[in-house]
Protein backbone atom coordinates (compact mmCIF):
# COMPACT_ATOMS: atom_id res chain seq x y z
CA UNK A 1 0.00 0.00 0.00
CA UNK A 2 1.28 3.78 -0.57
CA UNK A 3 2.48 5.97 1.36
CA UNK A 4 3.56 9.11 0.88
CA UNK A 5 6.43 10.18 2.84
CA UNK A 6 9.24 8.22 0.85
CA UNK A 7 12.51 6.21 2.46
CA UNK A 8 15.95 7.06 1.87
CA UNK A 9 17.97 4.57 0.29
CA UNK A 10 21.77 4.48 1.66
CA UNK A 11 23.95 2.46 -0.80
CA UNK A 12 27.36 1.89 0.06
CA UNK A 13 29.71 -1.24 -0.70
CA UNK A 14 26.28 -2.67 -2.91
CA UNK A 15 26.29 -1.05 -5.90
CA UNK A 16 24.02 -3.28 -7.54
CA UNK A 17 20.40 -4.72 -8.68
CA UNK A 18 20.23 -7.70 -8.69
CA UNK A 19 19.81 -10.16 -5.21
CA UNK A 20 19.87 -6.96 -2.77
CA UNK A 21 17.58 -7.60 0.52
CA UNK A 22 17.47 -4.11 1.17
CA UNK A 23 16.24 -3.10 -2.21
CA UNK A 24 13.57 -5.28 -2.58
CA UNK A 25 12.51 -4.98 0.93
CA UNK A 26 12.41 -1.12 0.29
CA UNK A 27 10.07 -1.81 -3.01
CA UNK A 28 7.71 -4.20 -0.77
CA UNK A 29 7.10 -0.92 1.02
CA UNK A 30 4.96 0.86 -1.86
CA UNK A 31 7.32 3.66 -0.84
CA UNK A 32 8.89 6.00 -2.97
CA UNK A 33 12.48 5.65 -2.68
CA UNK A 34 15.35 8.35 -2.82
CA UNK A 35 18.66 6.28 -3.16
CA UNK A 36 21.20 8.28 -1.97
CA UNK A 37 25.26 7.84 -1.69
CA UNK A 38 27.27 9.45 0.74
CA UNK A 39 30.60 10.01 0.60
CA UNK A 40 31.18 10.30 4.68
CA UNK A 41 34.88 10.31 6.45
CA UNK A 42 34.82 6.32 6.95
CA UNK A 43 34.35 6.39 3.29
CA UNK A 44 37.08 9.27 2.24
CA UNK A 45 39.47 7.72 4.40
CA UNK A 46 39.98 4.62 1.82
CA UNK A 47 43.11 4.11 -0.21
CA UNK A 48 43.97 6.04 -3.39
CA UNK A 49 43.18 2.93 -5.62
CA UNK A 50 40.04 1.92 -3.86
CA UNK A 51 38.37 5.04 -3.64
CA UNK A 52 38.74 6.52 -7.44
CA UNK A 53 37.68 2.67 -8.09
CA UNK A 54 34.65 3.41 -5.59
CA UNK A 55 34.04 6.76 -7.67
CA UNK A 56 33.99 4.56 -10.86
CA UNK A 57 31.35 1.72 -9.30
CA UNK A 58 29.10 5.07 -8.07
CA UNK A 59 29.43 6.26 -11.84
CA UNK A 60 28.18 2.87 -13.18
CA UNK A 61 25.38 2.28 -10.53
CA UNK A 62 23.75 5.70 -11.29
CA UNK A 63 23.06 5.06 -14.88
CA UNK A 64 21.74 1.69 -13.78
CA UNK A 65 19.20 3.23 -11.28
CA UNK A 66 18.26 6.05 -13.75
CA UNK A 67 17.45 3.02 -16.21
CA UNK A 68 14.70 2.53 -13.62
CA UNK A 69 13.51 6.15 -13.62
CA UNK A 70 15.20 6.80 -10.55
CA UNK A 71 18.43 8.50 -9.51
CA UNK A 72 21.29 8.26 -7.09
CA UNK A 73 21.65 11.42 -5.12
CA UNK A 74 25.22 12.21 -3.66
CA UNK A 75 25.94 14.03 -0.74
CA UNK A 76 29.22 14.81 1.50
CA UNK A 77 29.89 15.24 4.69
CA UNK A 78 29.39 12.55 8.09
CA UNK A 79 26.38 10.38 7.49
CA UNK A 80 24.64 11.16 10.72
CA UNK A 81 24.33 14.81 9.48
CA UNK A 82 24.15 14.11 6.10
CA UNK A 83 20.98 11.99 6.62
CA UNK A 84 19.36 14.21 8.72
CA UNK A 85 19.80 17.18 6.33
CA UNK A 86 17.71 14.81 3.61
CA UNK A 87 15.44 13.75 6.05
CA UNK A 88 14.49 17.36 6.89
CA UNK A 89 14.41 18.24 2.79
CA UNK A 90 12.37 15.12 1.93
CA UNK A 91 10.39 14.25 5.23
CA UNK A 92 11.35 10.87 4.35
CA UNK A 93 9.74 8.39 7.08
CA UNK A 94 13.55 7.05 7.58
CA UNK A 95 16.32 5.06 6.23
CA UNK A 96 17.47 1.86 5.12
CA UNK A 97 20.84 0.50 4.31
CA UNK A 98 22.87 -2.72 4.09
CA UNK A 99 25.13 -4.05 6.81
CA UNK A 100 28.79 -3.42 6.71
CA UNK A 101 30.80 -5.57 9.01
CA UNK A 102 33.89 -3.88 9.95
CA UNK A 103 34.53 -2.03 12.71
CA UNK A 104 34.63 1.58 11.56
CA UNK A 105 31.53 1.01 9.59
CA UNK A 106 29.79 -0.48 12.56
CA UNK A 107 30.09 2.18 15.03
CA UNK A 108 28.75 5.04 12.52
CA UNK A 109 25.81 2.75 11.75
CA UNK A 110 25.09 1.96 15.23
CA UNK A 111 25.35 5.70 15.79
CA UNK A 112 22.98 6.51 12.93
CA UNK A 113 20.22 3.80 13.96
CA UNK A 114 20.51 4.48 17.47
CA UNK A 115 19.70 8.52 16.56
CA UNK A 116 16.95 7.74 13.44
CA UNK A 117 14.70 4.96 16.34
CA UNK A 118 15.11 8.07 18.87
CA UNK A 119 12.89 10.25 16.44
CA UNK A 120 10.41 7.09 15.22
CA UNK A 121 11.72 6.68 12.17
CA UNK A 122 12.50 3.90 10.60
CA UNK A 123 15.89 2.61 10.41
CA UNK A 124 16.39 -0.78 8.83
CA UNK A 125 19.75 -2.52 8.22
CA UNK A 126 19.42 -5.55 5.66
CA UNK A 127 21.95 -8.28 5.58
CA UNK A 128 25.44 -7.09 4.00
CA UNK A 129 28.22 -8.86 1.46
CA UNK A 130 28.64 -11.75 3.16
CA UNK A 131 26.93 -15.56 2.46
CA UNK A 132 26.37 -15.75 6.03
CA UNK A 133 26.31 -12.92 8.73
CA UNK A 134 29.33 -13.04 11.11
CA UNK A 135 27.09 -13.99 14.24
CA UNK A 136 24.68 -16.86 12.48
CA UNK A 137 27.79 -19.58 12.31
CA UNK A 138 28.69 -20.51 15.29
CA UNK A 139 30.87 -23.31 16.82
CA UNK A 140 29.07 -26.22 19.00
CA UNK A 141 29.90 -24.39 22.14
CA UNK A 142 28.51 -21.35 20.32
CA UNK A 143 31.13 -19.72 19.87
CA UNK A 144 32.70 -18.25 16.99
CA UNK A 145 35.46 -19.63 14.69
CA UNK A 146 39.18 -19.07 14.70
CA UNK A 147 40.38 -21.74 12.20
CA UNK A 148 38.98 -22.35 8.49
CA UNK A 149 38.10 -25.90 7.48
CA UNK A 150 35.90 -25.84 10.64
CA UNK A 151 34.18 -23.11 9.38
CA UNK A 152 34.30 -24.70 5.70
CA UNK A 153 32.45 -27.90 7.32
CA UNK A 154 30.02 -25.64 9.35
CA UNK A 155 28.63 -23.84 6.43
CA UNK A 156 29.36 -25.86 3.05
CA UNK A 157 25.77 -27.98 3.31
CA UNK A 158 23.74 -24.65 4.65
CA UNK A 159 21.18 -23.22 2.45
CA UNK A 160 22.16 -19.71 1.50
CA UNK A 161 18.82 -18.97 0.37
CA UNK A 162 17.16 -17.80 -3.22
CA UNK A 163 18.88 -15.15 -4.96
CA UNK A 164 16.86 -12.11 -5.67
CA UNK A 165 15.99 -10.47 -9.03
CA UNK A 166 16.34 -6.87 -9.55
CA UNK A 167 13.45 -4.37 -9.28
CA UNK A 168 11.60 -3.61 -12.42
CA UNK A 169 11.09 -0.30 -11.23
CA UNK A 170 12.25 2.20 -7.97
CA UNK A 171 9.16 4.61 -7.57
CA UNK A 172 9.80 8.01 -7.65
CA UNK A 173 9.26 11.02 -5.02
CA UNK A 174 7.23 13.94 -6.14
CA UNK A 175 10.04 16.29 -5.61
CA UNK A 176 14.08 15.06 -5.87
CA UNK A 177 16.97 16.52 -3.63
CA UNK A 178 20.11 18.27 -5.13
CA UNK A 179 22.60 16.41 -5.85
CA UNK A 180 26.33 16.87 -5.67
CA UNK A 181 28.85 16.12 -8.99
CA UNK A 182 30.58 13.35 -8.88
CA UNK A 183 33.45 14.58 -10.45
CA UNK A 184 33.78 17.31 -7.93
CA UNK A 185 34.93 15.05 -5.28
CA UNK A 186 37.56 14.11 -7.33
CA UNK A 187 37.85 10.38 -5.92
CA UNK A 188 40.76 10.00 -8.58
CA UNK A 189 43.15 13.02 -7.50
CA UNK A 190 45.85 10.28 -5.46
CA UNK A 191 46.20 8.03 -8.16
CA UNK A 192 47.33 10.76 -10.85
CA UNK A 193 48.89 9.28 -13.88
CA UNK A 194 48.46 5.91 -12.67
CA UNK A 195 44.65 6.23 -13.13
CA UNK A 196 44.65 5.97 -16.90
CA UNK A 197 47.06 3.17 -16.86
CA UNK A 198 44.68 1.05 -14.00
CA UNK A 199 41.60 2.02 -15.72
CA UNK A 200 42.36 -0.07 -18.52
CA UNK A 201 42.29 -3.51 -16.51
CA UNK A 202 38.65 -2.65 -14.49
CA UNK A 203 35.67 -4.42 -15.11
CA UNK A 204 33.15 -1.72 -13.80
CA UNK A 205 29.63 -2.79 -13.02
CA UNK A 206 27.00 -5.11 -12.62
CA UNK A 207 26.75 -6.02 -15.99
CA UNK A 208 30.18 -6.99 -16.25
CA UNK A 209 30.85 -8.48 -12.87
CA UNK A 210 28.10 -11.04 -14.07
CA UNK A 211 29.65 -11.54 -17.88
CA UNK A 212 33.06 -11.81 -15.59
CA UNK A 213 31.77 -15.11 -13.57
CA UNK A 214 30.12 -16.60 -16.65
CA UNK A 215 33.33 -16.63 -18.29
CA UNK A 216 34.97 -18.05 -15.68
CA UNK A 217 32.58 -20.90 -15.50
CA UNK A 218 32.47 -21.28 -18.80
CA UNK A 219 36.39 -21.37 -19.55
CA UNK A 220 38.36 -21.47 -16.71
CA UNK A 221 36.49 -22.99 -13.68
CA UNK A 222 37.22 -27.30 -14.29
CA UNK A 223 41.00 -26.47 -14.61
CA UNK A 224 40.90 -24.10 -11.36
CA UNK A 225 41.98 -26.30 -8.46
CA UNK A 226 45.36 -26.85 -10.36
CA UNK A 227 46.11 -23.91 -12.56
CA UNK A 228 44.75 -21.16 -10.17
CA UNK A 229 48.79 -21.28 -8.91
CA UNK A 230 50.02 -20.18 -12.17
CA UNK A 231 49.79 -16.50 -12.59
CA UNK A 232 50.74 -16.14 -16.28
CA UNK A 233 47.25 -18.41 -17.10
CA UNK A 234 43.83 -16.57 -16.93
CA UNK A 235 42.58 -19.17 -14.58
CA UNK A 236 40.90 -17.36 -11.50
CA UNK A 237 37.54 -15.50 -11.72
CA UNK A 238 39.04 -11.83 -10.87
CA UNK A 239 35.52 -11.12 -9.22
CA UNK A 240 37.45 -9.71 -6.01
CA UNK A 241 36.99 -6.38 -7.79
CA UNK A 242 33.65 -6.91 -7.84
CA UNK A 243 32.78 -8.00 -4.93
CA UNK A 244 34.58 -5.49 -3.07
CA UNK A 245 32.25 -2.43 -4.21
CA UNK A 246 28.71 -5.13 -4.20
CA UNK A 247 28.71 -5.31 -7.34
CA UNK A 248 27.56 -8.88 -7.36
CA UNK A 249 26.38 -10.59 -4.75
CA UNK A 250 28.31 -13.61 -3.05
CA UNK A 251 24.99 -15.48 -2.68
CA UNK A 252 24.73 -15.39 -6.81
CA UNK A 253 28.25 -16.76 -7.12
CA UNK A 254 27.59 -19.44 -4.51
CA UNK A 255 24.63 -20.77 -6.65
CA UNK A 256 26.48 -20.30 -9.97
CA UNK A 257 29.47 -22.03 -8.17
CA UNK A 258 27.17 -24.89 -6.64
CA UNK A 259 25.56 -25.50 -10.40
CA UNK A 260 28.87 -25.69 -11.54
CA UNK A 261 29.73 -28.56 -9.38
CA UNK A 262 26.96 -30.39 -9.64
CA UNK A 263 27.76 -30.60 -12.90
CA UNK A 264 30.88 -32.23 -12.37
CA UNK A 265 33.26 -29.12 -13.26
CA UNK A 266 36.01 -30.18 -11.38
CA UNK A 267 37.19 -27.06 -9.77
CA UNK A 268 34.01 -25.64 -8.46
CA UNK A 269 34.17 -27.04 -5.05
CA UNK A 270 37.52 -25.23 -4.32
CA UNK A 271 36.30 -22.44 -6.08
CA UNK A 272 33.49 -22.20 -3.80
CA UNK A 273 35.74 -22.69 -0.66
CA UNK A 274 37.38 -19.29 -2.12
CA UNK A 275 34.01 -17.42 -1.51
CA UNK A 276 33.73 -18.87 1.71
CA UNK A 277 37.26 -18.29 2.98
CA UNK A 278 36.38 -14.15 2.23
CA UNK A 279 33.10 -15.37 4.33
CA UNK A 280 35.64 -16.50 7.17
CA UNK A 281 37.74 -13.33 7.07
CA UNK A 282 34.54 -11.10 7.97
CA UNK A 283 33.66 -13.41 10.60
CA UNK A 284 37.12 -13.21 12.47
CA UNK A 285 36.99 -8.99 11.62
CA UNK A 286 33.47 -9.05 13.31
CA UNK A 287 34.31 -11.14 16.06
CA UNK A 288 38.05 -9.75 16.79
CA UNK A 289 38.23 -6.59 15.46
CA UNK A 290 41.53 -5.64 16.89
CA UNK A 291 43.07 -7.85 13.32
CA UNK A 292 42.65 -4.74 11.34
CA UNK A 293 45.15 -3.01 13.15
CA UNK A 294 47.53 -5.25 15.60
CA UNK A 295 48.49 -8.78 15.82
CA UNK A 296 45.90 -10.96 15.98
CA UNK A 297 47.97 -13.52 18.48
CA UNK A 298 49.24 -11.12 21.19
CA UNK A 299 52.46 -13.29 21.95
CA UNK A 300 53.93 -11.22 18.21
CA UNK A 301 54.21 -8.21 20.21
CA UNK A 302 57.37 -9.33 21.25
CA UNK A 303 58.85 -10.34 17.35
CA UNK A 304 61.42 -8.15 16.12
CA UNK A 305 59.92 -6.40 12.80
CA UNK A 306 61.34 -3.74 11.73
CA UNK A 307 59.43 -0.63 11.08
CA UNK A 308 59.34 0.90 7.66
CA UNK A 309 62.73 0.92 6.44
CA UNK A 310 64.65 1.74 3.08
CA UNK A 311 64.52 -1.82 2.02
CA UNK A 312 61.14 -1.81 2.32
CA UNK A 313 61.19 1.24 -0.19
CA UNK A 314 62.66 -0.79 -2.40
CA UNK A 315 59.72 -3.46 -2.15
CA UNK A 316 57.12 -0.52 -2.49
CA UNK A 317 58.98 -0.12 -5.91
CA UNK A 318 59.15 -3.29 -7.14
CA UNK A 319 63.04 -2.78 -7.22
CA UNK A 320 63.53 -5.65 -4.74
CA UNK A 321 66.04 -7.65 -7.35
CA UNK A 322 63.91 -10.88 -7.07
CA UNK A 323 62.15 -11.51 -10.36
CA UNK A 324 58.84 -12.98 -8.58
CA UNK A 325 58.35 -10.21 -6.36
CA UNK A 326 58.87 -7.49 -8.66
CA UNK A 327 56.93 -8.81 -11.41
CA UNK A 328 53.86 -8.99 -8.47
CA UNK A 329 54.01 -5.89 -7.08
CA UNK A 330 54.44 -4.07 -10.33
CA UNK A 331 51.52 -6.02 -11.74
CA UNK A 332 49.47 -4.45 -9.21
CA UNK A 333 50.62 -0.81 -10.63
CA UNK A 334 49.53 -1.53 -13.65
CA UNK A 335 46.46 -3.61 -13.08
CA UNK A 336 45.36 -2.59 -9.87
CA UNK A 337 45.14 -6.29 -8.68
CA UNK A 338 47.86 -8.76 -7.72
CA UNK A 339 47.72 -12.73 -8.32
CA UNK A 340 46.89 -14.07 -5.49
CA UNK A 341 50.05 -16.62 -5.42
CA UNK A 342 52.09 -13.52 -6.04
CA UNK A 343 50.56 -11.92 -2.97
CA UNK A 344 51.45 -14.75 -0.66
CA UNK A 345 55.49 -14.46 -1.75
CA UNK A 346 55.59 -10.15 -1.84
CA UNK A 347 53.81 -10.75 1.74
CA UNK A 348 56.55 -13.41 3.04
CA UNK A 349 59.31 -11.54 1.10
CA UNK A 350 58.89 -8.26 3.33
CA UNK A 351 57.58 -9.90 6.68
CA UNK A 352 60.52 -12.51 6.41
CA UNK A 353 63.76 -12.28 3.89
CA UNK A 354 63.33 -8.22 5.02
CA UNK A 355 61.79 -8.89 8.61
CA UNK A 356 59.56 -5.84 7.83
CA UNK A 357 56.46 -5.32 9.70
CA UNK A 358 52.77 -6.55 8.09
CA UNK A 359 51.27 -3.43 8.58
CA UNK A 360 53.81 -1.80 6.47
CA UNK A 361 52.60 -4.65 3.62
CA UNK A 362 48.96 -4.09 4.61
CA UNK A 363 48.61 -0.57 4.62
CA UNK A 364 50.33 -0.63 1.12
CA UNK A 365 48.16 -2.92 -0.57
CA UNK A 366 45.31 -0.87 0.84
CA UNK A 367 46.33 2.02 -1.16
CA UNK A 368 47.23 0.64 -4.19
CA UNK A 369 44.63 -2.47 -4.53
CA UNK A 370 41.43 -1.65 -6.68
CA UNK A 371 39.82 -4.64 -5.25
CA UNK A 372 40.96 -4.01 -1.53
CA UNK A 373 38.74 -5.54 0.88
CA UNK A 374 39.78 -5.21 4.81
CA UNK A 375 39.08 -8.35 5.99
CA UNK A 376 41.10 -10.46 3.58
CA UNK A 377 43.55 -8.00 3.42
CA UNK A 378 44.06 -8.16 7.11
CA UNK A 379 44.12 -11.66 7.60
CA UNK A 380 46.24 -12.45 4.79
CA UNK A 381 48.96 -10.44 5.66
CA UNK A 382 48.34 -12.10 9.29
CA UNK A 383 48.49 -15.27 8.03
CA UNK A 384 51.46 -15.18 5.81
CA UNK A 385 53.25 -13.21 8.53
CA UNK A 386 52.59 -15.87 11.40
CA UNK A 387 50.70 -13.77 13.77
CA UNK A 388 47.12 -14.48 12.70
CA UNK A 389 44.53 -17.05 13.12
CA UNK A 390 44.66 -20.11 10.71
CA UNK A 391 48.37 -19.48 10.29
CA UNK A 392 50.72 -22.06 9.16
CA UNK A 393 53.86 -22.78 10.87
CA UNK A 394 55.01 -19.63 10.80
CA UNK A 395 58.41 -20.40 10.75
CA UNK A 396 58.09 -21.74 7.11
CA UNK A 397 59.31 -19.27 4.60
CA UNK A 398 58.36 -18.54 0.53
CA UNK A 399 61.27 -18.58 -1.49
CA UNK A 400 60.95 -16.61 -4.10
CA UNK A 401 63.04 -18.11 -6.62
CA UNK A 402 61.65 -21.67 -6.37
CA UNK A 403 58.36 -20.63 -6.66
CA UNK A 404 59.27 -18.75 -9.90
CA UNK A 405 60.51 -22.08 -10.79
CA UNK A 406 57.63 -24.03 -9.61
CA UNK A 407 54.48 -21.21 -10.83
CA UNK A 408 56.37 -19.55 -13.64
CA UNK A 409 58.89 -21.89 -15.36
CA UNK A 410 58.74 -20.16 -18.59
CA UNK A 411 58.84 -16.97 -16.96
CA UNK A 412 56.11 -15.87 -18.76
CA UNK A 413 54.42 -13.93 -15.89
CA UNK A 414 57.61 -12.03 -14.99
CA UNK A 415 58.87 -10.81 -18.39
CA UNK A 416 55.39 -9.61 -18.73
CA UNK A 417 56.14 -7.03 -15.86
CA UNK A 418 59.37 -6.38 -15.80
CA UNK A 419 60.74 -4.48 -18.67
CA UNK A 420 64.60 -5.04 -17.96
CA UNK A 421 64.21 -8.67 -18.76
CA UNK A 422 63.25 -8.24 -22.33
CA UNK A 423 64.91 -6.79 -24.75
CA UNK A 424 61.83 -6.12 -26.07
CA UNK A 425 59.40 -5.36 -23.24
CA UNK A 426 55.65 -5.70 -23.57
CA UNK A 427 53.24 -2.97 -23.26
CA UNK A 428 52.43 -4.45 -19.37
CA UNK A 429 55.85 -4.08 -18.55
CA UNK A 430 56.30 -0.10 -20.01
CA UNK A 431 52.84 0.61 -18.56
CA UNK A 432 54.61 0.09 -15.34
CA UNK A 433 56.44 3.09 -15.64
CA UNK A 434 53.81 5.28 -16.71
CA UNK A 435 51.83 4.17 -14.10
CA UNK A 436 54.64 4.91 -10.82
CA UNK A 437 55.37 7.96 -9.43
CA UNK A 438 57.63 10.36 -11.61
CA UNK A 439 59.76 11.15 -8.71
CA UNK A 440 60.94 7.92 -8.38
CA UNK A 441 62.69 8.54 -11.54
CA UNK A 442 62.67 4.85 -13.13
CA UNK A 443 63.55 4.28 -16.63
CA UNK A 444 63.01 0.84 -18.05
CA UNK A 445 66.72 1.40 -19.70
CA UNK A 446 68.09 0.80 -16.91
CA UNK A 447 70.14 -2.12 -15.58
CA UNK A 448 67.72 -4.71 -13.11
CA UNK A 449 68.64 -3.95 -9.41
CA UNK A 450 70.78 -6.05 -7.68
CA UNK A 451 68.76 -8.29 -4.88
CA UNK A 452 68.19 -6.44 -1.82
CA UNK A 453 69.45 -9.45 0.11
CA UNK A 454 70.58 -13.10 -0.42
CA UNK A 455 67.66 -15.56 -0.11
CA UNK A 456 69.53 -17.80 2.25
CA UNK A 457 70.99 -15.00 4.70
CA UNK A 458 66.96 -13.82 4.63
CA UNK A 459 65.77 -17.01 5.62
CA UNK A 460 68.31 -17.13 8.14
CA UNK A 461 68.06 -14.56 10.18
CA UNK A 462 64.26 -15.31 9.76
CA UNK A 463 64.98 -18.25 11.73
CA UNK A 464 66.89 -16.90 14.19
CA UNK A 465 64.37 -13.78 14.91
CA UNK A 466 62.04 -16.61 15.33
CA UNK A 467 64.30 -19.01 17.26
CA UNK A 468 64.84 -15.67 19.99
CA UNK A 469 61.31 -15.02 20.11
CA UNK A 470 60.08 -18.65 21.18
CA UNK A 471 63.61 -20.06 22.18
CA UNK A 472 63.68 -22.98 19.58
CA UNK A 473 66.93 -24.06 18.59
CA UNK A 474 66.94 -24.12 14.39
CA UNK A 475 69.47 -26.33 14.18
CA UNK A 476 67.60 -28.98 16.38
CA UNK A 477 65.76 -30.02 13.53
CA UNK A 478 62.46 -28.17 14.37
CA UNK A 479 62.26 -25.36 12.25
CA UNK A 480 63.30 -26.85 9.13
CA UNK A 481 62.41 -23.92 6.61
CA UNK A 482 60.29 -24.90 3.32
CA UNK A 483 57.72 -23.40 1.60
CA UNK A 484 54.03 -23.41 2.44
CA UNK A 485 51.79 -23.04 -0.75
CA UNK A 486 48.48 -21.59 -1.34
CA UNK A 487 45.85 -21.21 -3.35
CA UNK A 488 44.14 -18.27 -5.21
CA UNK A 489 41.36 -16.10 -3.63
CA UNK A 490 38.47 -14.12 -4.40
CA UNK A 491 40.86 -10.94 -2.69
CA UNK A 492 42.81 -10.04 0.54
CA UNK A 493 46.54 -10.38 0.93
CA UNK A 494 46.95 -14.80 0.56
CA UNK A 495 46.13 -17.54 2.23
CA UNK A 496 46.39 -21.76 1.81
CA UNK A 497 44.42 -23.75 -0.14
CA UNK A 498 41.13 -24.58 2.23
CA UNK A 499 41.97 -27.83 3.90
CA UNK A 500 45.13 -28.22 2.64
CA UNK A 501 48.97 -27.72 3.77
CA UNK A 502 51.89 -28.79 2.13
CA UNK A 503 55.55 -28.02 2.55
Amino acid sequence: MMTDAPLILWFRRDLRLADHPMLTAAVATGRSLIPVFILDPETEATGAAARWRLGLSVDDFAQRIAGLGSRLVLRRGPAGDVLDRLIAETGAAGVMWSRLYDPASRARDGAVKAALKARGLIAESHPGHVLFEPWTVETGQGGFYRVYTPFWKAVKDRAAGAALPPPAALRPPTAWPASDRLQDWHLGRDMHRGAAVVAQHQAVGEVAARARLDRFLAQSVGDYREARDFPAREATSRLSENLTYGEISPRLIWHAGMRAHHEGAAGAEHFLKELVWRDFAWHLMYHTPHIATANWREDWSRFPWRDDNPDAERWRRGMTGEPFVDAALREMYVTGTMHNRARMIVASYLTKHLLTHWKVGLDWFAQCLTDWDPASNAMGWQWVAGSGPDAAPYFRIFNPASQAEKFDPDGQYRRRYIAEMSRTPGPEALAYFDAVPISWGLDPAARYPRPVVDLAQGRARALAAYARRDGVDTAGGKMTGGEVTGGDTIGGAGHRKPGHRKA
